[in-house]
């Protein structure tokens, strides 16, 4: 019996349609041990940006700090730890991501020991220092670890919202174990407290996490290095300097003056170079350049907020460190719960949407907060920045996977160091800006015979109407410039690799 060409194609094409379909990726038990090592060491590092501000009056008596020098007990560590992250970023691309977070962790746990030995403050800065510079090594590579250990998509995506939750959760958690242990042990163990987790991280990275680098062989770009990381540290030094000193300091306009021409600088150099600190393609690429802008907006707004509120709770409430940190609990919560479960609105909604979505959402609860008062208002308190707390961990995840979706593993390492220098330059500026503005209202209405629970609660007020008017600016950006689908994978070229 003969077969009819139709019933040929048929037979034919019946193997093909019957083969089949591949089940999805898993985690595994393998997969989640190297999620949470990665994951904890960034969420430690977070962690010590912010647990030593609550417990600085009791750092300054105990090892006798002059009250104007206080401050760089945070921007020690908030100096080498913005200013190095690209620099690092390219080095684990180059020598071994693996490598340089190992260096990152030992560093983080020796300098942690040192800090709560230290009985001066010239060892306790050295190794606020040190912990900086540890971070740097620290989150750009654990980034970059995560994103080339699971594949881009539904898997990668789980992991970023998990990293982001524990990484944003990070500062807020420093200001609550700030209190509580400032209160019931010591200062000290919130240096401690990071010896055992080193050590215990150190074991599991050597013994499951794979090394990691790129294909080929790769120069560093000095001249890019130096160039970024001065301008960084310039401009960071700047704005920290004129929450102490004011905006018209010479010290000031001068910092900020030089970074700024040292990273019109770096952009030059990096159109030349032949083997880029950061690609241009890269930082041009619509999905990192206003991802990062977005995550640079939510990360100094909610740490703005959290100042606001601080000074609100013990001035205008009297509360002390340790009910201070306990309030700041529904906005830790908050972005702990939304963390897992904003993967699932960007599948739904794309990257863009969810992150426009997530700035609308702070939003909200940031202007909540305009309705408190001289009479305090715990409750009130709880839910503004809770709900301001959930559309910041929408806003962190979206744009996480934003800046590092479509690119190679090559380049993962650059878009892990663009977004957490994103996020730890908004950790340390928007403090000092908004707190500017704040305590300018506070100061002239204190020098009008105002009350202080009211001049406060003005300067308060003003601060966060500036806080909104930022994030509306973000939530504009992102709508109209992060619509769409996600643009097309960048390939990695020989050049891009080295």
């Amino acid at each position: 019996m003969s077969l009819s060409p139709d019933t040929v194609r048929t037979d034919r094409a019946a193997p093909a349609a019957a083969r089949p379909v591949p089940p999805p990726e898993r985690m595994g038990a393998r997969r989640w041990c190297i999620l949470a090592v990665l994951c904890a060491a960034q969420f430690m590092a977070a962690l010590d940006f912010s647990i030593v501000s609550v417990a600085l009056p009791t750092i300054g008596d105990d090892l006798g700090f002059e009250l104007s020098h206080l401050q760089w007990v945070i921007t020690a560590f908030a100096l080498p730890s913005g200013g190095f992250l690209l620099l690092f970023a390219r080095a684990g691309d180059l020598y071994g991501r693996r490598r340089w977070f190992l260096v990152g962790l030992s560093l983080f746990t020796v300098t942690s020991l040192a800090g709560g030995l230290a009985q001066e403050p010239l060892p306790l800065l050295a190794a606020r220092v040190g912990q900086g510079l540890a971070t740097a090594m620290i989150v750009p590579t654990g980034m970059a670890l995560i994103t080339t250990s699971f594949p881009e998509g539904p898997l990668r995506n789980k992991a970023l919202g998990i990293n982001g939750a524990l990484l944003s959760l990070g500062f807020t958690a420093g200001v609550i174990l700030g209190g509580v242990i400032t209160e019931s042990l010591n200062w000290r163990w919130t240096m401690f407290i990071n010896v055992p987790f080193g050590i215990v991280a150190v074991l599991v990275t050597l013994l499951l996490v794979a090394e990691s680098h790129n294909a080929g062989k790769g120069t560093l770009d000095v001249p890019g290095a130096v160039t970024v990381s001065g301008g960084l540290l310039a401009v960071i030094h700047g704005v920290t300097t004129a929450d102490r000193s004011g905006w018209t300091d010479p010290v000031v306009l001068v910092s900020l003056a030089a970074g700024v021409a040292l990273l019109v600088a770096f952009v030059r150099i990096e159109s030349r170079s032949a083997s880029p600190l950061v690609p241009l393609h890269v930082l041009t690429r619509r999905t990192v350049g206003w991802g990062n802008f977005a995550g640079l907006v939510t990360f100094s707004m909610i740490t703005s907020v959290v100042f606001l509120m601080t000074m609100y709770m013990h001035q205008v409430m009297a509360y002390d460190p340790l009910r201070i940190g306990l309030c700041f609990a529904s906005l830790g919560g908050a972005m702990l719960v939304a963390g897992p479960l904003v993967p699932r609105l960007v599948r739904v909604w794309g990257p863009g949407a969810t992150l426009a979505a997530g700035l609308l959402v702070q939003t909200a609860g940031t202007l909540m907060l305009l309705l408190l008062g001289t009479g305090g208002g715990p409750a009130l308190l709880l839910v503004g920045t809770g709900i301001a707390g959930w559309g910041h961990m929408m806003a962190v995840v979206s744009y996480t996977i934003a800046a590092t979706s479509g690119l190679s593993d090559a380049l993962q390492g650059a878009a892990g160091g663009l977004a957490t220098t994103a996020q730890l330059v908004g950790l340390t500026i928007g403090t000092p800006v908004i707190g500017a503005i704040a305590t300018g209202r506070i100061a002239s209405l204190e020098a009008a015979s105002v009350s202080a629970a009211e001049a406060t609660v003005s300067g308060v007020h003003l601060g966060i109407a500036a806080v909104a008017v930022v994030l509306v600016v973000g939530v504009l950006t992102t709508a109209l410039l992060l619509r769409g689908p996600q643009a097309a994978p960048v390939p990695a070229t020989a050049a891009q690799d080295a």
